[in-house]
């Protein structure tokens, strides 16, 4: 089974489940402050773990809330069955469902699906990416003055953030905090967004996004300009153009 053709239509279902409950009653509790799980995030892993182990049984898979499944061949999935958790138990309409597969220690296809807002992003690795089955690319802004970023942050490490947050507010034209990491990078992808960064960052958070920014022409490092890592927890997406801008206002 192609891997891409498989994480568009497992995010997709997986998509459609937490529409289908986002107005009904939910169970929400509390892994620590401003950090949430619902039913929603057990039944969209549950379901995408099952689709899984049917179609590439041999794979691993590295999900947020049900941790490492073992697998015995190179692949993996990491999985981000509701990105954007507080959003969701909000009924804010920005989360997502992010999917990525890896082989050989290489993300090689992944998928971004947000439910309400319709879109879905995909890429290949050395293909183009596509926001619904159509070619996007960053956007050809290239100083940060002119740009609009966006970033996140745990509530609890906020300070570790606000000097930063607010020299970008100073600096770029607007700055926006979504509240879905995987939305955010993928909005860098299709140029609505010139630059997003963040600190305490998993790997289910960006392994799709990382890629489908990079097919879109875009750039990802890590925050002090090291080669991006899965599991070294930062990030700065950006259109290429105003990436050495940014590393230095976030230095």
């Amino acid at each position: 089974m192609d891997p891409l053709n498989f994480v568009i239509s497992l995010a997709r279902e997986a998509g459609t489940l937490l529409a289908q409950r986002l107005d009904g009653p939910r169970e929400i509790a509390l892994k620590h402050r401003a950090d949430l799980v619902t039913d929603a995030d057990r039944a969209s892993e549950a379901l995408i773990v099952e689709r899984i182990r049917a179609a590439f049984p041999g794979a691993a898979i590295l999900g947020e809330e049900g941790g490492i499944y073992a697998g015995s061949t190179d692949e993996r999935f990491i999985v981000d069955p509701l990105d954007g958790t507080t959003n969701y138990a909000h009924r804010y309409p920005l989360f997502c469902v992010s999917i990525a597969y890896e082989r050989r220690g290489v993300v090689e296809a992944g998928a971004i699906y947000g439910p309400v807002i319709g879109e879905l992003y995909a890429a290949r690795r050395g293909e183009a990416a596509t926001l619904n089955g159509k070619p996007i690319v960053v956007s050809g802004i290239d100083n940060v003055r002119d740009a609009l970023v966006c970033t996140g942050f745990v509530p609890t490490h906020f300070e570790r953030n606000m000097t930063n947050f607010t020299k970008l507010s100073r600096t770029a034209q607007a700055v926006r905090r979504d509240g879905s990491a995987a939305l955010d990078i993928a909005f860098v992808a299709t140029g609505r967004f010139e630059a997003f960064w963040e600190w305490d960052l998993k790997p289910w958070d960006v392994a799709a996004g990382a890629l489908i920014v990079e097919c879109a022409g875009g750039t990802v490092s890590a925050i002090d300009g090291s080669a991006f890592d899965l599991a070294a927890g930062s990030m700065l997406a950006s259109n290429a153009r105003t990436h050495a801008e940014m590393l230095r206002l976030l230095a």
